[in-house]
């Protein structure tokens, strides 16, 4: 799939969410999971029960496996051997979702930058981003753990944005968690909901008061190319 780069969106840059946005990484994060119920003689879980969790990091697949909350006793050391699991197999299954190359390839061939704010920690982040060949294409990758702050906090997106040297009130931010959307408004973007990602909160996306609502990665175009034949 390709497009002309005489075609001009009226967007300056175009940020996303990684887990459940840019990458599905669901099956290395529930495989992780699996493996601290298996190494205590649980049954592991199905896939489709945790996947909704996997947006929300450790913490959400803690509590879809274990039912704990980060208050827990047992959650700290769970957490941290969580992190080694994943850690040493964090691209197996991990890839683009269907359509997101030819998204960022169009993107990238009309000269509208993008970039990636996440709050997985840089710790995984960054490998994962260089082994994919994601960090050389975006113009900006900001981890949870960059800034003091992770979203819902607004401050990871406009650090992105500065970096990038980019107008934040002229960007988007596409996530698949209801924080994406709070954390892209208080940023001055637009913000579309990945309603294709894990979107593992209560509330429904079409309820997370976004700007626009997509069902795949390439219903993205219209929105950034409005006028795209």
């Amino acid at each position: 799939m390709t497009e002309s780069k005489s075609v001009a969106s009226p967007f300056h840059g175009i940020f996303f969410d990684l887990d459940g946005t840019l990458v599905d990484t669901a099956p290395d994060l529930v495989a992780a999971t699996n493996l601290l119920l298996v190494a205590r003689n649980l049954a592991p879980k199905p896939y489709e029960v945790l996947r909704p969790h996997a947006s929300a990091g450790a913490r959400g697949l803690l509590q879809g496996a274990f039912g704990i909350t980060p208050e827990h006793p047992d959650f700290i050391p769970l957490r941290d051997e969580f992190f080694l699991n994943y850690e040493k197999a964090l691209l197996v299954h991990s890839k683009l979702f269907d359509g997101m190359d030819d998204l960022l390839k169009i993107m990238e061939e009309a000269n509208l930058p993008w970039g990636i704010v996440t709050n997985k920690s840089e710790r995984f982040t960054n490998p994962l981003t260089e082994l994919m060949g994601l960090r050389e294409r975006a113009v900006s990758t900001v981890s949870g753990d960059t800034t003091p702050h992770a979203k819902p906090h607004p401050e990871p997106i406009l650090h992105a944005a500065r970096i990038a040297n980019i107008d934040p009130t002229k960007s988007i931010y596409v996530g698949d968690d209801i924080r994406d959307v709070i954390a892209g408004r208080a940023a001055g973007m637009l913000t579309v909901a990945a309603a294709y990602g894990y979107c593992g909160c209560k509330e429904p996306p079409e309820l997370w008061g976004a700007d626009y609502l997509i069902h795949h990665p390439l219903d993205l175009l219209k929105i950034i190319f409005p006028n795209r034949g």
